[in-house]
Formats: C-alpha cells, sequence, structure tokens
C-alpha cells in the first residue's frame, strides 16, 4: 500500500486530488488584505451537503483516479466547524474503508487556519483522533506590529489586532507538527516590517516562511524599491548569520528569475480546474476562487454540484489552461519569466471579460525587485561558502549553490 510519506501532494503531481471543502464563510477575524469579499455568519454547509458530496467523490472512482487526495477544509475559518468537520473525517474514512478505496490511506486532511481556537478541546481531540494525517498550517505574518497591521479582529470600535491571541498557541502546534511551515502575505502597508517579520518567525521556531505577495492591484509607485531592500536586509542577515541552514524564505528560490523555457515551463501556475472546490449550497468549483465569495466583480464559475456531478462542458477551459494561452508576448518573453505566479481566480475577476485567459500582471514589479533580491541573496551566498570551503557540503543536501548573474 503507498505510504504517505512516499507520495508527492502537490498540485502538479498527476497522483495528487485537492478536493475543498468550505465548510463556513465566517471567520473571527476581518483582515485588510483578504480577498474574501463575501464573508458571513449566514452561509455554513450543513451536514447533509457534506456527505453527498462526499458519497459523490467516492461513488465515482472512476472520475477521480489520483493515487491520492487532500481533503482541505477552509473557511472564513475552518475550526469555527470543527464538530462538522468531524464529522465529515469520520464519515471519509469509513466510506473508504468500506469500499476498499484506491484513497484509503493515502490520504491527508490540511487546513489552514488563523491559529485562534487551536488550543480549545474539540480541536484537539480532532487532532489526537487524525494526526498522522494531518497537515495544519497556522498563518501569522510576523511580528507584532506587521501582524497587527492587517490581521484585526472583526467587529465595530478600534481596531483590536490578533497577534497575542495567535501566537500563544505557535508552542504547541510546532510541538505537534515541528516541520511545519506557515505562509505570510505582504501587502503594501507592511513592506517596510519583511525582514524583521521573517526573522521574528525563525526566532519562535518556525523554520519554513512561505511569503507572498497579494495579486490584487494594490500596488504603489516605488513599493517594489521598498520591497528590494527590505530582501536584501533580510539577505544579509541570514547569511551573514548562518540562519540558511536550518531555515527557509520562498522568497529565496534558485528556480526563479531565468527566461521561460516553454517546453519545460509552459504549465499552468495553479491547480485551477485540477482541484474541486465545493461550497455550502453543494455547488462545485474549479478553486475556490472562482465562489461567489471570493469574487469582487464578476458571477461565480459553477462546474457542477452534488445532485447533478461535474459538467464537463463548463470545466474543458480551466483543462487547456497553461502560460502562454493566458500570457502576454512581453511576459512570454521575459527574461525573468520563471517563478512569476499568478492566481487564475484573480486573472478572472480582474479581466476586461469574464475570460480566464487574461492574466493578471499586478504583481510584475514585484515579481522583478523579489529576482533583483533573489540574485543578490545566491550571489552572496556563493561567495562565503566558497570562501569557507563549504560549497560541497551544502549541494550535498540537495540545494545547488551558484552564482547568478542579474538582468
Amino acid at each position: 500500500m503507498t505510504k504517505i510519506k512516499d507520495l508527492d501532494f502537490s498540485w502538479q503531481s498527476k497522483i495528487t486530488k485537492n478536493i475543498t471543502f468550505i465548510v463556513t464563510k465566517d471567520c473571527q477575524l476581518a483582515c485588510k488584505y483578504c480577498y474574501l469579499v463575501g464573508k458571513n455568519e449566514k452561509e455554513r454547509m450543513s451536514w447533509e451537503v457534506a456527505k453527498q458530496a462526499i458519497d459523490y467523490i467516492l461513488n465515482n472512482e472512476d472520475k477521480f483516479k489520483e493515487e491520492a487526495v487532500i481533503w482541505d477544509f477552509i473557511g472564513g475559518e475552518p475550526f469555527l466547524e470543527i464538530e462538522l468537520i468531524d464529522k465529515i473525517c469520520d464519515y471519509i474514512k469509513i466510506q473508504m474503508f468500506k469500499k476498499d478505496h484506491h484513497w484509503f490511506n493515502s490520504y491527508i486532511f490540511s487546513f489552514s487556519t488563523n491559529g485562534i481556537n487551536y488550543h480549545t478541546e474539540k480541536v484537539q481531540n480532532f487532532i489526537n483522533k487524525n494526526k498522522d494525517h494531518l497537515s495544519i498550517g497556522i498563518t501569522i505574518d510576523g511580528t507584532k506590529r506587521k501582524h497587527d497591521l492587517n490581521r484585526i479582529w472583526k467587529g465595530e470600535g478600534p481596531e483590536k489586532g490578533s497577534y497575542e491571541d495567535v501566537v500563544k498557541n505557535i508552542p504547541l502546534w510546532l510541538k505537534q507538527f515541528p516541520e511545519a511551515g506557515t505562509k505570510v502575505t505582504i501587502s503594501s502597508t507592511d513592506i517596510p516590517y519583511i525582514k524583521e517579520s521573517v526573522l521574528h518567525l525563525f526566532s519562535l521556531g518556525i523554520h519554513e516562511v512561505n511569503i507572498n505577495c497579494v495579486f490584487e492591484d494594490v500596488w504603489k509607485e516605488g513599493d517594489d524599491l521598498v520591497f528590494e531592500e527590505q530582501l536584501i536586509e533580510l539577505a544579509d542577515e541570514i547569511i551573514d548569520n548562518n540562519l540558511y541552514e536550518d531555515n527557509v524564505c520562498s522568497f529565496f528560490s534558485e528556480h526563479i528569475g531565468k527566461p521561460l523555457d516553454r517546453e519545460l515551463d509552459n504549465q499552468n501556475w495553479c491547480g485551477a480546474g485540477k482541484m474541486l472546490s465545493i461550497d455550502t449550497a453543494g455547488n462545485f468549483y474549479p478553486c475556490t476562487r472562482f465562489a461567489q465569495y471570493s469574487l469582487r466583480s464578476k458571477r461565480n464559475w459553477i462546474i457542477g454540484d452534488i445532485n447533478n456531478g461535474i459538467d464537463n462542458n463548463k470545466l474543458r477551459p480551466f483543462l487547456t489552461l497553461d502560460r502562454c494561452t493566458q500570457s502576454s508576448q512581453e511576459c512570454i518573453d521575459c527574461e525573468v519569466a520563471s517563478g512569476c505566479a499568478w492566481c487564475q481566480g484573480e486573472n478572472y475577476d480582474a479581466a476586461l471579460t469574464p475570460t480566464i485567459y487574461q492574466r493578471s500582471t499586478a504583481i510584475c514589479k514585484m515579481h522583478k525587485a523579489t529576482v533583483r533580491a533573489n540574485n543578490y541573496y545566491w550571489n552572496k551566498l556563493y561567495r562565503k561558502l566558497e570562501l569557507e570551503g563549504k560549497r560541497e557540503d551544502f549541494e550535498k543536501r540537495g540545494i545547488k549553490v551558484s552564482p547568478i548573474s542579474c538582468y
């Protein structure tokens, strides 16, 4: 039987299916950069909808041939519905066993949580029950100053940050999931605090910090220059203090900032269309970003529902997506195209017409700033390891360190 540790749980892999349950559209927080513009307290998934969705998926094994599955739960804040989630997960496990389903024992229950309810008895009971098949990420944006700029409590009155309510649960989380990483979001207002925030997260014991700029068009003139300066200062701190030995920051990758190889790199960036997302009413989407509560200006893009299954005609446009079908010639010919990300839902929402084939380029300058700082990081690390005679030892760990030419 295939073991979880042997499976590549990534959207690019042909062996893994990502299935997302939007169990609630409510959240304790009102994060200023949140793309979920339609959060509310009324819409929550019922057990009947969840059960019918599971039955459709598991009874149509021929339509879901991937070797493994990620059962993903989101909101709002998913742990607000921990009792429903517990019931869903129990049912999934029982049904996969009864059906001798090929996903039995090749699955993960995945969560991205704000961390506020992490310590509660019901959440901890769920974790203890499912700990061998769990992936849980707690979102903490960095220092209190950066975190509390955007991740504020919902409600009227003076803004109240949530940092203290989250950071108190980090030690328990890391004890249970010592290899877990966090996701940091960068917006225009908090760029000056990137360096201190990444270093702070390292100091908390979080060794993998995944960071991305918001894809929406929120960036002001000069943001990219401040951004680059912060990343270069961060690179100096990481290299000068040998923090690269035990920590990872996703802004520094040897795989970004190169010209596009149309044979190797011409894939869609995200998994829209390869994933399946189910909302509180039982509608199916190619990705959560195509549900109505995720969209500012477009109508939701439904590809089926729990009663009628997946409509392949509505799904088909997503199956032809790649980098070249949605990018301008300028993007295709860009000297630093590799690693330049996009969100399919934001492409759709920002497009001039209701199309998924018009790529949003709002983060263009931010990507180029990332590339410049990334080149600085790898060139400095290369020189340091060469002088110390450690480059070969470092590369034995699977990371190739070589000088990079700036564009």
